[in-house]
């Protein structure tokens, strides 16, 4: 058979036919959307990893202010006299 059969699209030639195949599959997910769904998860990583950071940092301010705050009153504790107030 010479040419493309217009009915089943296909050419008789494997490897044509596969190339013609897999580009309509190419073409309908493109057309469909389906490839803007990985790119909405990357992007929600991203989001989620900057959230992180920013919740990590400010873990690391609060926990620093608590740890001075503790050793005040701990240093505090240590030299009380009962004349004296902290």
């Amino acid at each position: 058979m010479n040419g493309r059969n217009l009915r089943t699209g296909t050419t008789g030639i494997v490897p044509m036919d596969f190339l013609i195949t897999f580009l309509r599959a190419r073409v309908e997910r493109a057309r469909s959307g389906e490839l803007d769904r990985g790119a909405s998860a990357v992007e929600w990583v991203i989001i989620s990893a900057v959230v992180v950071a920013i919740v990590g940092v400010v873990a690391a301010i609060i926990n620093a202010a608590l740890s001075e705050g503790a050793n005040k009153v701990g240093d505090c504790i240590k030299g009380a006299d009962a004349g004296k107030t902290c």
